[in-house]
């Protein structure tokens, strides 16, 4: 709380958590993603009525996470697979009664507060260095052929 009234004072805005939509001809999924927890909004795209007795399961990184369905009528997944940075598809399986449908989305999680989302800067500076080097290197041998010509 402290460190967001900090970020207030000072005119920064937060980001805003990761986010993954997804629909078909019938739903829309929302889910938003704090602290390796996932916050699904599942709705009917006719009414946005929020649909409540579903099974829901979320296929992410290739592995099927169940939902818990919550008291506010979402449903939540948790795993570590959701503070991994990077892109990610997501599908949700839902199972209404008979009726199954899949929905697919794609997540993008960035790095979390305090690291770099380049992890290899000083392997990219050096190579530079190592490139620029070089090209100093050939320009100074071609100059002094040209001169050992003349």
């Amino acid at each position: 709380m402290l460190a967001l009234a900090g970020a207030a004072a000072w005119g920064e805005n937060p980001a805003p958590p990761p986010r993954v939509e997804a629909r078909s001809s019938d739903l829309l999924a929302v889910g938003t993603v704090r602290d390796g927890r996932m916050i699904i909004h599942l709705s009917r795209l006719l009414d946005n009525a929020p649909v409540r007795d579903a099974a829901l399961n979320v296929v992410l990184r290739g592995a099927t996470h169940p939902a818990a369905a919550e008291a506010d009528g979402s449903y939540s997944v948790q795993t570590g697979d959701l503070r991994l940075p990077g892109t990610a598809a997501v599908q949700f399986e839902v199972t209404r009664g008979a009726d199954h449908e899949l929905l697919a989305g794609t997540l993008e999680v960035g790095a979390a507060p305090g690291q770099s989302d380049d992890k290899g800067s000083s392997r990219q500076l050096g190579w530079w260095v190592l490139n620029f080097a070089v090209c100093i290197g050939f320009l100074w041998l071609w100059s002094r052929r040209k001169s050992a010509d003349t």
